[in-house]
């Protein structure tokens, strides 16, 4: 093994967290920064033009699940099996990560959901927590990471409507939201005429409609960082696929213009980190630094004082368990916490088949209205069969033909075959909208991340296992909200709408979202969790976990704009505290 000369710090991971830990430290510090992408530069293909079949279908900026695949079980009385498509969710690759081909949507979590257990024993009593659940709250609140939510939307520059500003309801805005102490920085794209067709229908029945926050630029935008990107074009391709013109923000085009002019960041990339090399000792452990192949398949030892790991969720909680950091969870026990409270956020639609043609091959990434009546604990919960939900949407991202063809009212009762289907399939394409939502999922004992004891990587190494399954809080939510949506997509004078046929296993072929949780998540205690407040390792000072890993519930709202939100405090903690005395910093 190569050893290679020794780094003050380094990052595993080229996406949003990875890239902005690197260029916050590099700002305001003189240490040297080595990050470590497994993936490679896609950066000159983006101006190639987008191909559906390349991207929608063939995910082409998917990671490959031949390298690494994740098994699944529903339960821990069932065989795993490896997922060799994926289809539930999907985790990017390449420098920018799952960044790069991302929606761009950008809510911030509901202050409750920071402390969700608490507040919903405080309203309902014990009794209404699900049976098995795992809930507990954040050891940080809404209120301390405010500032942090203000400064990434700077950053990453999104446009929206505030709907709680400073205390003060606005109308337009949602007025459910946390507070916020400023104005998004650009106003909201236009509405496209499906989204409006919602906002109409949403008013009709006494809800609170307003336009999606997007991190799509509205109009020309520079970022406090000197970073310019033209205003959104509409073209329709965004989710699944990198902006053409750098409209929508990416971690290629928001982050990395500064970290490439900073001679003390040195970007590797086909970099796979294989373990985080440490000493273990509880409270006083260290890392030495990482293992990794290179390029040329040659193994390397990269020395480091600061470990920072920095990828997706699965890789987060993988790492660890790798590399043998922490206690992995028992869920017989209920002890340790390394791979509990995995959660998916919760997503499905019903198809409003609509009277005039929608253009709906226009849009951009998460332009559209939603509502959020029926979001976190908003509506009242008591003499329902579940507690928590979500928010209901009409979105205009752009649709493809290709990947989205074939739709027809239930009522004409037609196979997906044959002439009159494909008739009835032209007629409808593009009279046919989704009525989405996107809501929380409760950590339960159940759903957990461990080591696969069959299954193994290229490598050699055991492959992760998401033992993973819906449960009845889920399945009841869905339910309601289910007749929720199919009333707004009459009242905006939909024709027919087919409803959401409901839940049943976890089911990792239907799209559900990219938005996993868990697996590390931060807790005000060793025993409750794998990191601290500022996501600082328990047992290990020197290493930091960043990302979606460290949440421990599912919210309704992406997590892309608390995950940033969440770094900015931990990197003002390394260079305010950690740096100038190397320590537990909780």
């Amino acid at each position: 093994m190569k050893t290679l000369p020794s780094t003050d710090v380094v990052i595993i991971g080229g996406g949003w967290t990875g890239l902005l830990m690197a260029k916050e430290l590099s700002a305001r510090s003189a240490v040297s920064i080595v990050v470590l992408e497994r993936g490679r530069s896609r950066i000159p293909e983006y101006s190639s033009g987008m191909d559906e079949l390349d991207y929608f279908v063939r995910m082409h900026m998917m990671q490959d699940p031949s390298r690494e695949a994740v098994t699944l079980r529903h339960h821990d009385k069932e065989n795993s099996l490896p997922i060799r498509q994926y289809g539930a969710f999907l985790p990017g690759s390449g420098v920018g990560g799952t960044g790069e081909h991302w929606g761009a949507v950008y809510p911030r979590l509901m202050p409750d959901c920071f402390e969700l257990q608490s507040k919903t024993v405080e309203r309902y009593g014990a009794a209404k927590l699900p049976e098995d659940h795992t809930m507990q709250d954040w050891p940080v609140t809404y209120d301390e990471i405010e500032p942090f939510y203000a400064r990434s939307e700077r950053e990453v520059g999104v446009c929206g409507k505030a709907g709680n500003l400073n205390g003060k309801k606005i109308e337009g805005g949602n007025i459910f939201e946390g507070w916020r102490s400023s104005e998004y920085p650009m106003p909201p794209t236009i509405t496209p005429y499906f989204s409006e067709l919602f906002r109409g229908g949403a008013k009709s029945l006494g809800y609170h409609p307003y336009n999606n926050a997007t991190a799509v630029t509205s109009e020309e935008y520079t970022n406090p960082d000197g970073v310019s990107r033209p205003a959104c074009a509409f073209c329709g391709f965004c989710e699944r696929t990198p902006c053409m013109i750098n409209a929508k923000a990416q971690p290629t085009n928001v982050l990395l213009p500064v970290v490439r002019q900073r001679k003390s960041v040195t970007l590797r990339t086909n970099a796979t980190v294989k373990r985080i090399v440490h000493d273990s000792a509880a409270r006083t452990g260290k890392a030495r630094g990482v293992t990794y192949i290179d390029e040329s398949g040659e193994e390397i030892f990269q020395p480091a004082d600061l470990v920072v790991l920095a990828s997706y969720t699965l890789g987060n909680t993988h790492m660890l368990l790798l590399s043998g950091i922490g206690t992995p969870y028992n869920p017989a026990t209920g002890k340790g916490a390394l791979g509990k409270n995995l959660t998916h956020q919760v997503s499905f639609g019903v198809q409003a088949f609509l009277p005039k043609p929608l253009n709906k091959f226009m849009g951009a990434g998460g332009t559209g209205v939603r509502i959020s009546d029926f979001d976190a604990d908003v509506f009242d919960h008591t003499h329902l069969p579940f507690i928590r939900g979500g928010m209901i949407g009409a979105m205009s991202v752009g649709t493809q033909p290709l990947s989205t063809f074939g739709t027809t009212p239930s009522s004409m009762k037609l196979p997906r075959w044959g002439s009159a289907w494909k008739k009835a399939s032209i007629e409808y394409f593009d009279r046919t909208g989704v009525i989405a939502f996107s809501g929380e999922q409760i950590p339960h004992k159940g759903n957990y991340f461990d080591l696969d004891p069959r299954y193994k990587n290229p490598m050699g190494d055991p492959l992760l296992r998401m033992t993973m399954n819906w449960q009845d809080n889920e399945r009841k939510m869905a339910e309601f909200m289910n007749a929720k949506m199919v009333e707004i997509g009459h009242a905006m004078g939909a024709k027919e709408v087919n409803p959401f046929p409901g839940y049943g296993d976890y089911d990792v072929v239907r799209y559900q979202s990219t938005h996993i949780q868990g697996g590390t998540m931060m807790a005000k205690s060793p025993d409750l969790g794998v990191v601290n407040s500022y996501q600082q390792h328990w047992e290990i000072p020197n290493l930091f976990v960043i990302g979606a890993s460290t949440f421990p519930n599912s919210g309704s709202s992406n997590p892309t704009p608390t995950i940033l939100a969440l770094t900015y405090r931990t990197a003002d903690a390394i260079l305010d505290r950690y740096l100038k005395k190397p320590a537990p910093l909780a």
